[in-house]
């Protein structure tokens, strides 16, 4: 479809004066070839891969006059590297994925992109050896490296929850922070129901069900969303629904531009958009400002839940009239640091870790990027890994954590976590855990809504 005069002169002012970007550029790249041949091998793959990405994303940007925040890449799951020599020795697996790790991550900073993910393992229905090496390897690889992201898969509806994977994650969040000064699980998702074609890190990997490269974007777009809202000044709810989706079917119009003409640069196949709106620490780039807008007084007040859902369903709609593969997560992102208006939230003490939890019912992310305090316990943490787990489970969606134990901080506390991170209050879990409950191991059969899937 072409683009009309209006709808250009529209976009235009968008990228001008409401901060509109893509978000991310994302190169997923099957390095199966490498399997078994060392981490040279899998850099120098990578490498061949992913060569001139940079470039061509900066042709891309300048021709179009459009901001690309971020360029990535997605490799294949990096336990199925560890499977052979983990059989044969436990040590040696993990210490092979330390050094996979290190080589992913040279192999990111030669070929000048931000983050390369697929640093992950997939365990909803138990651990492989290779599994196993992986997961043990995370506070290492992480603290080792710069640009990797890494994620677990714990739970799927098909297979239900993993809880003795729950725990370790748990408790390898707590090792991960404390080697990092709390900066490196920023880049560690655990999840239910991982989804291929995911341009955002941590979750992002490139999938058995993807073809050898394939670009898939990442848009943007809360400013443009506010203004949109704001605009509509006291009209109903179907009337702010509607501008929101036109409005939304505008953003991912772009994305799909930038990447089938990124993918075409790359000699590349274009995958999909992942739709969802991703706020940054930048004044008027806030999803937490946009609920303020519809008529909250504060994120996480009553009402939050009502706000978030019409958001993300006018969103989708939106979305997929607009694109012709839709991909990721596609909905709207909560991640408390990287969000000016969700910080602020926490800091009027409107906005709690238990309101999060009930959002992420009707949205796409979970538990994002909660600056927690630096005494938090990992059954604490394997606890709020759960919650997510059971929804994304019960629900059959795709959600996550990404939590942020604080070495020596206390409940309201401001961290700073530089750069896209942003900053936040840390958050209070008060004392109490599921402890007993996560600790009886085992993997939860999968709810009935497994059985609606045939």
């Amino acid at each position: 479809m072409k683009l009309e005069a209006k709808e250009v002169a529209e976009i235009i002012e968008m990228l001008s004066f409401q901060h509109l970007d893509i978000r991310s550029v994302t190169l997923g790249v099957d390095l199966t070839p490498a399997i078994g041949e060392g981490p040279s091998a899998v850099k120098e793959t990578m490498k061949r891969a992913a060569e001139g990405l940079s470039e061509a994303v900066d042709r891309v940007s300048s021709r179009l006059g459009i901001k690309i925040v971020t360029k990535r890449v997605a490799v294949t799951p990096v336990y199925l590297f560890l499977e052979g020599v983990s059989r044969r020795d436990p040590r040696l697996g993990q210490e092979l994925g330390v050094e996979i790790a290190k080589a992913l991550d040279e192999a990111a900073k030669e070929l000048e992109v931000d983050y390369v993910g697929g640093y992950a393992a997939f365990v909803e229905s138990g651990f492989t050896p290779g599994d196993v090496a992986l997961v043990n390897s995370i506070p290492e690889a992480l603290a080792s490296t710069e640009r990797l992201a890494a994620m677990v898969n714990v739970a799927s509806t098909q297979a239900g929850i993993n809880l003795d994977a729950v725990l370790r994650m748990g408790e390898v969040i707590r090792e991960t922070a404390d080697l990092t000064s709390g900066r490196g699980p920023a880049r560690l998702g655990t999840f239910a129901n991982a989804p291929e074609g995911t341009p955002f890190v941590p979750g992002a990997y490139h999938g058995r069900g993807e073809p050898d490269r394939v670009i898939n974007v990442a848009v943007s777009g809360p400013g443009v969303i506010e203004s949109v809202v704001k605009s509509l000044g006291d009209s109903d709810v179907r009337a702010l629904h509607d501008a929101i989706k036109r409005a939304a079917f505008k953003i991912s119009r772009l994305g799909e531009l930038v990447g089938k003409e990124v993918a075409r640069e790359m000699s590349a196949l274009f995958g999909s958009v992942d739709l969802s709106l991703a706020p940054s620490p930048v004044v008027g780039d806030s999803v937490g400002d946009v609920l303020r807008a519809m008529g909250l007084d504060h994120p996480g007040a009553p009402g939050s839940i009502l706000a978030l859902a019409i958001l993300t369903d006018a969103v989708k709609k939106g979305g997929a009239m607009a694109v012709s593969s839709i991909g990721g997560l596609s909905g709207a992102f909560v991640p408390v640091s990287e969000d000016l208006g969700l910080a602020s939230a926490v800091e009027a003490n409107a906005l709690t870790v238990y309101a999060l939890e009930a959002m992420s019912a009707v949205c796409s992310t979970g538990l994002d990027m909660l600056p927690l305090p630096g005494d938090v316990t990992p059954d604490q943490l394997a606890s709020l890994i759960g919650d997510i787990a059971a929804l994304g489970v019960l629900l059959n969606k795709s959600l996550g954590v990404r939590l942020l134990p604080m070495p020596g901080a206390k409940p309201g506390d401001v961290v700073e976590l530089g750069g896209l991170l942003g900053s936040s209050p840390v958050m209070s879990l008060g004392n109490y855990s599921a402890s007993k409950l996560i600790r009886r191991g085992g993997v939860v059969p999968p709810f009935v809504t497994r059985l609606s899937m045939g």
